[in-house]
């Protein structure tokens, strides 16, 4: 079975190390750079200084910027600065006249003590997340952390940055880009400053593992994350229904979910995915009315009441960035006119008025889904250096950057959604941290193909699982329960994931219950449902598939290879 995009194609914050200098950013030796006790000499660089190099890309190429005294840098009417604040690196753009695509700083100093390094991802991860040697033209999206033998240092930005922003690493140094572009074409910010983004760094502690010191560095960027009280879990249909669901269907898996979970206060969640809305039903098209159900889902509100009666908390699944057929020419994105241009304010309005809706009829968790590719035209693996093609802006104009674009869309839903929480799939991780609750950290796991599951699933939670508590609520997505993946393999997934102390959502094809299934399923449901340490995965800088890992206080060794 394909993925859903294929489908529908076709400890507290940890201390930072030393403090920035009060007034003027000293520049400091190049060939400075320091490493903490027991660690090898060249592989901690402190970046909160002022920067070596400075550069920006214009239209034209590449410029560089000449120190003019103090901490700025200028060029062909382009300003860069820095400066402290509360032991971050702040960096500002000044460009009144000139459209700029992007910003480079670099620092200067030794790191080839490093010998294995991390980076994040733009929005999901797709598999692809691993530690590996110095490959300088790595593109690492907004953190990067690297390990020496002994010690793990990490370097990023703090979350919701006014740009997307990318590391390198190499044994000479560290390089920040800022992609600082409305869609694909230079922002224009004219009089105004953009607040780029807030540098950060964290030397690595001879007492703790490499898991443990990059999710104090998450801890370090999200300073406010949105988190919930209880743990979340429960079932998503989509995983066996994908999208031929009903109202009849729901209800059941509601019964479903209510029988196999533990009778206690924190109840689980039923999430209706794809194919509730108006002309999803018959026709089987995905348009951008989400105003009522279609012939499969005729009373919602009395659909949540139902699910609510069995003892579940109801949740429906969004794609808000749609465009349905009648909408306003103007109100269309100039890249892609299927899609809603949300700098639109008549489309936040109805981006509001959709998600207000979905919290009125009931529904007390909202995942939205899509809206980075439906900004941006590509998935995160697809995304690199460029993000999008090059040449388009948004329909209000180039004034700013994609990022503050997104950052204005994300808050327009976090704050129609009022008490209900809203799970984000596709979206901008280190823009949603701080906003939104939970995470769809991973791309899709799969109820048909467990070699999906196993490359999707498993490297999402041992990469991503850092951020659960710090950034969000981390969802590695679902344990799909149906008769086309052998239950000797899933059920190894389901005792991770359960284990894990992140979220967990199960889709329960009614045919697939067997009497281990069901046993199986109670059991995690169980651990899932009470609040358990975050697992860290033992073996992950060795392999994308930890077999490794410590939960619940204890190690647990799972075969992802079948016979």
């Amino acid at each position: 079975m394909p993925s859903r995009r294929d489908f529908l194609q076709s400890t507290a914050a940890s201390a930072l190390v030393v403090s920035l200098p009060a007034g003027t950013l000293a520049a400091q030796d190049h060939s400075r750079s320091s490493s903490e006790p027991g660690g090898q000499p060249g592989s901690f660089l402190d970046i909160r200084r002022a920067p070596d190099r400075v550069s920006v890309q214009l239209a034209a190429g590449h410029q560089q910027l000449r120190r003019t005294g103090g901490d700025r840098w200028e060029n062909g009417g382009v300003t860069i600065s820095v400066h402290e604040a509360a032991g971050a690196l702040a960096v500002q753009l000044m460009a009144p006249s000139t459209a700029v695509e992007r910003i480079h700083l670099r620092w200067n100093g030794p790191l080839d003590g490093l010998q294995l390094i991390l980076g994040d991802a733009w929005e999901r991860g797709y598999g692809d997340l691993e530690w590996r040697g110095f490959v300088p033209d790595r593109i690492m999206p907004w953190y990067a952390a690297g390990f020496d033998g002994t010690l793990t240092h990490a370097w990023g930005v703090q979350t919701g940055a006014s740009a997307f922003c990318s590391w390198q690493l190499d044994p000479q140094g560290i390089t920040l880009s800022a992609d600082v572009r409305s869609g694909g074409s230079g922002v224009e910010l004219g009089p105004r400053t953009l607040d780029v983004c807030q540098v950060l760094c964290r030397a690595g502690r001879p007492d703790e593992s490499a898991f443990a010191a990059l999710r104090a560095f998450c801890r370090v960027m999200c300073p406010n994350p949105r988190l919930v009280s209880q743990p979340v879990y429960g079932s998503n249909d989509w995983y066996w229904a994908y999208g031929k669901n009903s109202a009849e269907t729901v209800l059941a898996d509601a019964g479903h979910i209510v029988e196999l979970s533990p009778d206690t206060s924190n109840r689980p969640f039923v999430v209706i995915d794809d194919g509730w809305q108006p002309e999803r039903g018959a026709k089987g098209g995905n348009v951008g009315f989400w105003d009522r159900g279609n012939e499969k889902f005729p009373d919602l509100p009395a659909l949540t009441s139902s699910i609510r009666q069995q003892g579940a908390r109801p949740g429906i699944w969004i794609r808000p960035l749609l465009a349905p057929a009648d909408s306003p020419q103007g109100w269309r994105l100039p890249r892609d006119q299927q899609f809603l241009d949300p700098t639109i304010p008549e489309v936040r309005q109805k981006i509001a008025a959709d998600i207000a809706r979905l919290h009125q009829w009931g529904f007390e968790l909202i995942k939205h889904d899509y809206s980075t590719a439906d900004i941006l035209g590509r998935w995160g693996f697809e995304m690199g250096s460029d993000l999008t093609k090059s040449g388009w802006t948004f329909a209000s104009g180039p004034s700013r950057t994609t990022a503050e674009v997104i950052n204005q869309l994300y808050g327009t839903i976090r704050g129609a959604a009022a008490e209900s929480l809203i799970i984000g799939c596709n979206t901008v991780s280190h823009l949603s941290a701080g906003m939104f609750e939970l995470c769809r950290a991973g791309d899709d796991t799969s109820g048909t193909d467990w070699s999906r599951t196993r490359k999707m699933g498993v490297n999402t939670l041992a990469f991503r699982g850092v951020q659960h508590g710090a950034f969000y609520g981390v969802d590695p997505d679902c344990v799909g329960v149906t008769n086309d993946i052998p239950w000797s393999l899933n059920r190894q997934w389901l005792d991770l994931a359960a284990r894990s102390g992140t979220m967990l959502f199960v889709s329960l094809a009614p045919n697939a219950l067997g009497s281990d299934q069901r046993r199986d399923l109670r059991a995690a449901l169980a651990i899932a449902a009470t609040p358990q340490p975050l697992g860290e995965p033992l073996n992950w800088q060795h392999t994308t598939w930890p077999t490794r890992w410590k939960l619940m206080g204890g190690q647990r060794i799972y075969d992802w290879i079948p016979e």
